[in-house]
């Protein structure tokens, strides 16, 4: 237990050095392994978990999710899905936000990325809220927000790496993320009701549009349909795995930008590039979390931690909302994937001890994970807005952002109460 709580808090040091968390858990599983089993040992296992993380055929699937969102970014797919979504409500009072976080939603389903879905949201978006006088507060609070969402609806790199962390079917967790991810969007759009009733002056309402121009709005998404369908149906039909409709999208995707004359070879090139930057940053974090998570399991933390936990005699359920209170509580001063990376080889033994479904835990990961990434002072994607949205002060992104974050809270208490919101369409799965 020692040993660990040492890890632990040497990992913490480091990081207030500024030292990359990747090479923070690496160095300080490295280390660990190496007082307590023999350096020899520590760096055949070190050499292991490289080699395995390198060439597992699983892993595979995230380059290519990465590449399929990177590909359907490229085409413009982003500026026809909130088209579409503006012509039919953006008449409304607040009708430009809500239309912002379906195509959040829309975009969510066919990236996977959160910071990709909030960056080229801002792009799409903002301008048109600007240009009818909506407040920077509520733009960018809804941006942010909704960019959340293409973590929850699948496909999801967050869960990818969730489930090849702790060995759970990725296709169930992708069906698990529906309808949570569809009731966010929808609590989301309730919170911009509330704000804008309070407030009118935060959103004025837009122009009407006609029938003809819906249609012509809604022939333009079709690209982005048929990848849904093809990739998630069949993933969820068993016609083929997640790795290889993964393959299908990013195939997909490519042709698809191909066919709207969107790539050259100077954008092919920065695709590629861009796709390979982002994957080379989730594999450090994978390997260095595995090894930081040999180290831990090698000492008495977990079985520990289980037996104090078991003593409480705390309920279940209370044993895990105490843990995604623990995990709200770190999103506002951590970066989310490194603290569920680090955290894991703690709580995931508990909660399947404990008799939980690792589906429905791994939905309370990612809705957590949604939480942490708008929670000021750290929150990734207000930091990606004040980036690129210079002009609007970090300060008002913070304050716009709040009753969004409230919301998620609410939407995480809700499935910790009702498991069956994430595992009613898994249970439909072979």
């Amino acid at each position: 237990m020692t040993q660990a709580l040492l890890g632990f808090a040497a990992i913490f040091l480091l990081a207030l050095l500024r030292v990359p968390l990747a090479f923070a858990m690496g160095i300080v599983g490295l280390i660990g392994m190496g007082v307590m089993r023999g350096w020899h040992a520590a760096l055949v296992s070190t050499a292991q978990v490289v080699h395995e993380t390198g060439f597992a055929y699983t892993l595979s699937v995230i380059p290519l999710f990465i590449l399929m969102g990177n590909f359907v970014a490229k085409a413009g797919l982003a500026h026809e899905l909130f088209r579409a979504a503006y012509v039919f409500i953006g008449h409304l009072r607040g009708g430009l936000a809500h239309a912002t976080i379906a195509a959040c939603a829309g975009f969510g389903a066919i990236c996977g990325s959160s910071i990709a879905t909030a960056a080229t949201m801002s792009k799409v978006a903002y301008p048109s809220m600007k240009k009818l006088g909506y407040s920077d507060s509520l733009s960018t609070g809804v941006i942010a927000a909704g960019g959340t969402l293409g973590i929850m609806i699948p496909p999801s790199t967050i869960m990818v790496i969730y489930g090849i962390v702790t060995e759970t079917n990725i296709g169930k967790l992708f069906a698990a993320g529906v309808i949570p991810g569809l009731l966010t969007a929808l609590l989301l759009m309730l919170a911009v009701v509330v704000v804008t009733s309070a407030d009118p002056d935060h959103a004025p309402p837009g122009d009407k549009s006609n029938w003809s121009q819906r249609w012509a709005a809604l022939r333009g998404i079709w690209g982005v349909l048929l990848l849904v369908i093809v990739v998630l149906g069949g993933i969820y039909g068993g016609v083929f795995t997640a790795t290889e409709g993964a393959g299908i999208g990013a195939s997909g995707a490519f042709l698809f930008a191909l066919a709207r004359r969107a790539l050259g070879w100077k954008s092919l090139l920065e695709v590629l590039v861009e796709s390979a930057r982002t994957t080379a940053m989730l594999f450090a974090l994978l390997i260095a979390a595995t090894i930081f998570a040999n180290f831990v399991n090698f000492t008495s933390m977990p079985g520990d931690l289980k037996d104090s936990i078991t003593h409480l005699g705390l309920s279940p359920v209370m044993v895990v909302a105490a843990m995604m209170v623990i995990y709200v509580v770190l999103g506002t001063v951590m970066e989310e994937l490194t603290m569920v990376l680090l955290t894991l080889p703690l709580f995931f033994p508990i909660v399947t001890a404990l008799g939980f479904d690792p589906i429905w835990f791994g939905v309370l990961i990612v809705m957590v994970i949604q939480i942490g990434l708008i929670s000021p002072p750290v929150g990734m994607n207000l930091f990606v807005l004040n980036a690129l949205l210079p002009k609007v002060g970090l300060g008002r992104i913070f304050k716009g952002v709040w009753p969004f974050v409230v919301v998620q809270i609410i939407m995480l208490a809700i499935l910790v109460a009702f498991p069956m919101l994430s595992l009613w369409l898994p249970s439909f799965m072979r």
